[in-house]
């Protein structure tokens, strides 16, 4: 089983996805290294892909794929940041949570976003 660091940027309501060429939708992330802590690979991949710093970290769960685990973190990044695509990233960015349901993404990234999404919507009805 793979470990994986995902990212979870969300700004003005709307969820930062990356994508290469020619390929799916997904959440900022990848690989993480070998003596590297889950947080710092969240962090590392976040700026890798999209250039975007991140000023706050949290951990939220994990998400077991077919192949691979997820670390999900919610990243805080500046408001006037701009995501930029960056080395094997064709693609960013920022998507309704309903609007990522009918990308080409992939199935972690949606079961990912329609948790967060159930639980942001619980925590507004309290």
């Amino acid at each position: 089983m793979k470990n994986r660091a995902t990212v979870l940027c969300i700004r003005d309501g709307r969820i930062l996805l990356v994508a290469r060429a020619r390929a799916r939708w997904a959440l900022p992330g990848g690989r993480i290294r070998r003596d590297e802590a889950p947080v710092d690979a969240a962090r590392r991949e976040l700026e890798e892909e999209t250039g975007l710093a991140a000023r706050e970290v949290v951990y939220l769960f994990q998400f077991g794929g077919l192949s691979t685990h997820h670390h999900v973190f919610l990243a805080e990044v500046p408001a006037d940041a701009e995501a930029e695509p960056i080395n094997e990233i064709a693609r960013c960015r920022w998507f309704a949570p309903t609007k990522v349901a009918t990308l080409s993404s992939s199935v972690p990234t949606r079961g990912i976003v329609d948790l967060v999404t159930k639980a942001l919507a619980a925590a507004d009805g309290d």
